[in-house]
């Protein structure tokens, strides 16, 4: 019974019930149309004929579901106990389900008919004797409703299956996303910031106040960046600008930096936070161990189809660093985002800089078609 509106708000079908009253649903508007059909070809009594269809359909879905989900469970629980439990569920297909349906007829027909007999009083021929018009029309017209209720059913779970995946890569990007803002909001880096800033009131406010508009800077655009999914590259390039500058406070003017972005490519749209992790990761394990003056590139350019990014640093080069512990977060972090959105046409790649360079090179590689500025 349904609650008046007075009472408490009607709580939404979960996920596995919803499936199944949308395969009721279909099942009963598939009886009908099939009831209707018999009727047409025989004009009379129309609700035996739908009687007779809802309990042959009935039986016939019931045994065909329950096999479909018994033999899911049985071979989902084997692949996962053999693979782990990241294996992903069974889905049987259309032919699988075809499959079914030769038992499942063979089961719910004569079932169905027993029931709508002792319903309606009518006595059945045999279903197996197929001597009689009648009894082939009901051997046809089970087969074809069956088919035609397991291709919906297939349907229905495909689109289940699909939109759970979405939801959890919609979940997963929420997940980066919030991992995203943690990592860049590094508290190292913040500490020894703030640190230097303290120092740096007492010696020559001027500067200090440069350092915190640049502090404020980076902090409020970290935060913004972390609500869009792009952006334009001028602004990306802009927000390493800022990091760069806190970075120069701390490291001095040892710190060389060289910031390269062609005009034409200033408006391209791309993920928002993606060159920092790469530029965090070469100032700590690259520049900072490295003694005397250091150099850091960043760089975009376009090849055919292809943009590249790429972060250069003169420091100590690859497997070199002493720094030890690190998670390399960033880097994997902006590998799962390119994987996310682009496929395999996007990537990451971190390799010696080529002589007579030193030090390490990251090359980020996005798909023209896909960065281009929305009309």
């Amino acid at each position: 019974m349904l609650p008046s509106s007075s009472a408490a708000p009607i709580r939404p079908i979960p996920p596995g019930w919803r499936g199944l009253v949308l395969e009721l649903l279909l099942l009963v508007g598939l009886c009908s149309l099939i009831a209707v059909f018999l009727y047409a070809l025989e004009p009379r009594a129309l609700g035996a004929k739908f009687v007779y269809s809802m309990c042959i359909g009935g039986f016939c879905w019931v045994f065909i579901g329950l096999a479909r989900r018994l033999l899911m469970l049985v071979v989902s629980t084997w692949r996962r106990r053999r693979l782990g439990a990241s294996a992903p569920a069974l889905h049987i297909g259309a032919l699988g389900s075809i499959a079914l349906a030769v038992p499942g007829v063979g089961l719910g027909l004569p079932a169905g008919l027993a029931l709508a007999d002792a319903l309606t009083g009518f006595q059945s021929p045999s279903v197996w004797s197929v001597d009689t018009f009648s009894t082939r029309i009901t051997l046809a017209v089970s087969l074809a409703g069956t088919v035609s209720m397991l291709g919906l059913m297939v349907g229905l779970e495909r689109l289940a299956h699909s939109r759970a995946a979405a939801e959890a890569a919609e979940r997963a990007a929420a997940e980066n996303q919030l991992r995203l803002l943690q990592s860049q909001l590094e508290p190292h880096m913040l500490f020894n910031t703030l640190a230097n800033l303290r120092v740096l009131i007492g010696l020559d406010p001027a500067q200090a106040q440069q350092m915190l508009d640049r502090l404020i800077g980076f902090l409020r655009a970290t935060l913004s960046a972390s609500r869009v999914p792009r952006h334009p590259l001028a602004v990306e390039f802009e927000r390493v600008a800022d990091y760069l500058s806190l970075m120069r406070f701390r490291m001095g003017p040892r710190l060389q930096v060289l910031l390269e972005l062609p005009e034409p490519l200033r408006a391209l749209q791309v993920p928002p936070l993606l060159l920092q992790p790469l530029v965090e990761n070469a100032i700590r394990h690259g520049l900072e161990p490295q003694p005397g003056e250091v150099r850091l590139t960043v760089r975009a350019r376009r090849d055919g189809d292809t943009l590249w990014l790429s972060v250069h640093d003169t420091g100590v080069g690859l497997g070199a660093s002493p720094v030890q512990g690190g998670t390399h977060f960033g880097l994997e972090q902006v590998r799962e985002r390119l994987r996310t959105l682009y496929g395999p046409a996007a990537g990451l790649s971190l390799e010696e800089a080529p002589p007579p360079e030193r030090g390490t090179v990251a090359r980020v590689r996005l798909p023209w078609v896909d960065v281009q500025p929305s009309a």
